[in-house]
């Protein structure tokens, strides 16, 4: 049971880890990098590398709890606030990986991928920077729930 504790506890290590990490890799990168695009490049795979994490470490956590669960309690406890959660911060980071950001990046070729070079008021621009926003949105609430899954986690380790 202690093991299963432990990849709980490091699933929810690799991806909060990361998600408190990301913001910091592409504030590096748009204030290092010599284009504003190639930066976009950097910050945009970071986030489908942090996206497989996410989505990794989740699976892994559900399947976890749920044997976690089932041996100290006898029941599986499906509903249990914790899975739920985790669930939603799947759900949340599918919708990130396999709908925002490809529409994101469907934008960025159709002018050839310089977002930069697209004035502000065209509805290409516009409509990226809205996806923009949802994603950061997004990202954001996945932190915000995955810390509450920490206190529930921790609550039910004591």
């Amino acid at each position: 049971m202690t093991f299963v504790r432990f990849l709980m506890l490091l699933c929810l290590i690799v991806w909060l880890g990361a998600l408190i990490f990301f913001p910091v890799v592409a504030q590096t990168s748009f204030s290092v990098l010599p284009s504003r695009h190639l930066a976009g490049n950097v910050v945009g795979r970071s986030l489908g590398i942090l996206h497989w994490m996410g989505i990794i470490s989740g699976f892994v956590f559900l399947a976890c709890s749920l044997i976690y669960s089932r041996l100290s309690t006898g029941d599986f406890h499906f509903l249990a606030a914790r899975n739920l959660l985790i669930c939603l911060m799947l759900v949340l980071t599918l919708i990130s990986q396999f709908s925002i950001i490809p529409r994101m990046d469907g934008l960025r070729a159709s002018i050839g991928g310089e977002m930069d070079s697209v004035p502000m008021d065209s509805p290409v621009r516009t409509q990226f920077d809205s996806l923009h926003v949802w994603s950061e949105r997004v990202e954001q609430a996945i932190l915000l729930m995955g810390l509450v899954v920490v206190d529930l986690v921790a609550s039910a380790f004591k």
